[in-house]
Formats: structure tokens, sequence, C-alpha cells
């Protein structure tokens, strides 16, 4: 009888499900977008009941669609959105306050308020995290100090915190009736709470925040069996068995296992993640240090990370907010109408600028106009600015890591758009590879939980499944690509000091 591992992908604008067979090719996909909740400028909210919804209905989606039932399910593998928050009240199972997610940057006072002492470096070499608004632990403070009646529960020992995974795993393994409260050494490391090297959380942090240690879900390893699905759900007896942020996931799925391995994913953010083995490595250059995975007692793999909070996200706002084009696909087709970027320069800082610069105040700019610039140019300029952002990043893990990159694997939605991928491989001079199943972040969550169960023997297993699918080779003249990063930079500078007591 065949078996499949189901992964759940809880990302930032929607979730899936989707079942992998032994050779790690997808057999079915169930999808529902959720709604991005922007109460104010700076605020992005989703509703975690609308989330927990659309995973189980995209459960039923995609066993309905391979016409297999809870039986031919082996493990269940979540990988999520890493660092937005969910609190929740733990006898009644009600969300305290809608989801804050990663992009939201309304907690910048409290990180002004912690980076009075020390500065805003105070835990990093504890937690590999600046502090910044980016991580969920200010959004737990924000929760607390702002709903009503959120800090008696929390005091109270009734109140749970989770990431996304968290609140899956809690509700799909019972909920009120004995749900699992747990996360991965990979989401806690998104926390700033969690210690680097004893992969628990920090006593000591935690008081200076003030969040009460009872909230935090039991900190496991990527790969093991963390409860059995309850009998509410379609998958009922099906063991969970594999969490992983989504980067690391995406990392997990390129087979990137091994030190100095990297991978870069294209979505709503762009996320370059480079595995430093089992040391952990102290960036020089603006980038994160972080977990890359733990499977089960083995040794835990770190990783250095270069995190960009607007990629795909600006094709969508374009799309939404601007009207310039009804698809995101077509945001190539757009850009193709003209031939270079007519001298202007897309920085979309609407988040403030995240790695390599780390700057709160940056605010998003659209620089180089000319009455000659049109939508074409404006779409490229789009483009370009998600690979501009990329070597950016490139350029500090090179440098941290003294181990220059030969080659860089991507995965994601945009990596569908040959324009971005063929400038991508320009503007960084290396060759940019995609492989057959670009799905890799719910890919390696199914690997983390078919790896527990038995489903997989072993990473040799999991490195025999990758095949290469597109190549792109430099093909710019190097003045011409050096001139354009030179120009791109210039923008960023345009895009600082921005936010101050007057504008936010």
């Amino acid at each position: 009888m065949v078996k499949y591992v189901l992964a759940i992908d809880q990302g930032t604008t929607s979730s899936r499900a989707i079942i992998f067979d032994k050779s790690g090719s997808i057999i079915s996909t169930g999808q529902l977008e959720h709604e991005q909740i922007l109460p104010q400028a700076g605020w992005v909210e989703h509703d975690p009941k609308e989330i927990w919804d659309n995973t189980r209905e995209a459960i039923g989606q995609a066993l309905s669609k391979a016409n297999i039932t809870r039986h031919d399910i082996e493990a269940v593998g979540i990988t999520n959105q890493r660092e937005t928050a969910v609190v929740w009240d733990k006898n009644t199972g009600v969300p305290v306050y809608n989801a804050i997610v990663w992009q939201d940057t309304r907690t910048q006072a409290i990180v002004d308020r912690l980076a009075a002492v020390g500065g805003v470096e105070r835990f990093k070499d504890k937690v590999g995290l600046p502090l910044a608004t980016y991580f969920s632990g200010t959004k737990i403070v924000w929760i607390l100090e702002n709903v009503e009646g959120a800090r008696a529960k929390a005091d109270a020992g009734d109140l749970l915190f989770g990431t996304t995974d968290s609140w899956v795993l809690w509700n799909l393994t019972g909920g009120t009736e004995g749900g699992v409260h747990a996360t991965d050494v990979t989401n806690a490391s998104r926390t700033m709470f969690m210690d680097l090297e004893t992969l628990q959380w920090d006593d000591e942090i935690l008081s200076i925040f003030d969040v009460p240690r009872s909230m935090l879900p039991e900190i496991k390893s990527s790969s093991e069996v963390y409860g059995i699905a309850s009998g509410h759900s379609l998958l009922r007896e099906v063991p969970i068995a594999g969490i992983l942020g989504d980067q690391q996931a995406a990392t997990f799925g390129q087979a990137a296992f091994d030190q100095g391995e990297a991978k870069n994913t294209y979505g709503t953010g762009n996320f370059l993640i480079f595995n430093t083995g089992t040391e952990i490595v102290h960036s020089k250059n603006g980038l994160l240090t972080t977990v890359g995975y733990k499977l089960g007692d083995e040794p835990v793999h770190y990783a250095l990370e270069g995190s960009i909070a607007v990629t795909g996200s600006l094709v969508q706002w374009m799309r939404d907010q601007l009207g310039l084009i009804k698809n995101a696909s077509e945001i190539e087709d757009l850009a193709k109408t003209v031939k270079d970027n007519g001298g202007a320069y897309f920085v979309p800082a609407f988040s403030g600028l995240f790695a390599p610069y780390w700057r709160s105040d940056a605010r998003g700019a659209l620089v180089g106009l000319t009455r000659y610039v049109n939508k074409g140019h404006i779409a490229r300029a789009a483009l370009e600015a998600i690979a501009y952002q990329t070597r950016e990043v490139l350029d500090a893990v090179n440098a941290d890591s003294g181990v220059p990159l030969t080659e860089l694997k991507v995965d994601g939605g945009a990596t569908a758009n040959d324009l971005l991928m063929q400038f991508q491989a320009d503007i960084i001079g290396v060759p940019v590879v995609r492989p057959v199943v670009a799905e890799t972040t719910a890919l390696g969550a199914a690997y983390a939980a078919g790896l527990a169960v038995g489903f997989w023997n072993g990473l040799a297993d999991l490195r025999s499944n990758w095949q290469e699918d597109s190549r792109w080779e430099p093909a710019m003249d190097k003045n011409e690509a050096d001139r354009l990063l030179r120009n791109w930079k210039k923008a960023v500078t345009k895009t600082l000091d921005w936010v101050d007591e007057d504008v936010r």
C-alpha cells in the first residue's frame, strides 16, 4: 500500500496542505488565502480562527484531490510564518487579539524602551537577533500591555503564546481537550527568548520583557513525534512529527544540510539562509544568527540569515494598492515592455529595512523619476529591487562566512519569473539554480516529519530526491552590474531617517 506525508504550510498570505510521495513529488494541494488586516499604517494582522479554519479546509481539499484518507498518511509536518504571534486563552481556545504579523512595526516604542539599556544588540550574543519589531517577543509584550485583561490572565497562567505552528499544532491535537503546546528550535530562535547554546527559554530575558514563562510552548527538535491528531480532525490518529519555520523548511527542502550550503526563498519577503553547521557564527555584517534545524537527539545545525521584508509583497502591493496589474504573474510581461529601468529605482522599505541595514526609520521610495519613466519601468524597478536586496544580503553572507557562494539555490513563487531570475544571476555574478520541486518549504516540513517516523531513512534519501530544473548564468557586463548596484545603494540612502516623532 502506497503511503504519503502531508505538510501544512501556514504562510503569510495563505494556508496550504500539500501531500508528497516518497520521491518528494507533489500528489495534491489544498490552499486558501486569508485576509490581510491593516488597521493603520505599519500594522499587519491575521485572524487566527480564520487561519485554523482554512488549514482544516486545505487538508480536506488535499485529501479529496488525491482521493486518499488519513489511513494513507504516515505523518504530518508543519511549516509556518515564523515571527507572527498568536496569544490565546488555553481554557476557551479563543485568541485574545488578532495574530500580529512579522511585518508589523507597531512595537517600535517597545524596542526603543528595551534598547535604552545596551542598545539594539543588547541580547544578540545570546539569542542571535537584534532588538527589532520583526521578532515575536515585542509583539507579546504589546498584547499584554494593550489588550484589556490580557496581563491579568497571563499572570494567572491562562494565556498561551505561539507562532502559528504552535497554534495549528495545539488545535490539531485537541485544543482545549489536551492540545499539545510546543514549538521547534527554529521557531523558538525567532522570539528573542531562546538561548542559542542551551536551546531553552532564557529566564533573565523573559523577566526583562515581563513575559510569563507559563505562556511559552515547550521547545522540541524539528523532527520528532509531538502528538497525535485528535478525533475531531480529518487526520485523526496520524502523528504530527515535524516542525520547521518556513525559511528553515525551505533550506531543508533544498537539501542544504551541510555547512557552506545555502538557499534563497522568494516569497512575501526574501530569506537567504547559509548553513554554518554545528557552529554558532555571530554576524558582523547585519545578518541574523539562527537555528537551521535539529533532528531528534542529533546535534543542532545553525545558520546565518539575511531577512528582507518586502519582495513578493511589493508585487502584491502594485496589484492591490496601485492596480498596475491584475495578477502577480503579469508583472513580468509589463517589465518586458521596456529594455531597462529607465533610471528608476524602487526601494520597498514599507516596514523599514531589514538585513543588512536594520533601519526601522526607513520608508519606501521610488527615485530617479523623469517624465520618460512609465509603468513598465516601474514594474522593472520593482523586480530589480528584489535582486538588489538579495545581492546586498549575499555580500554580507560572503563577508561573515569567508566562503563565497559559487551558486545560489532558489525557490518560492517568484522563481517562475525568468526576467527576475536572469537579472538576479547578472547582479550577483554567479549561477542561479531552481529545483524541479519549487515548493521546498512544504517539502522540508514533510521531510522532517517523514524522517521522524522512518518514511525516509536519512539525509542521503532526501539528497537523492533533489533535481535541477532550471539554471540562469550571469550574462551582464560586470561594469554595468556595478553601475546599477551603485545607483541602488544611492537610492537606499534616500529612504533613511524618514520616521521620526511626527511621521509614522
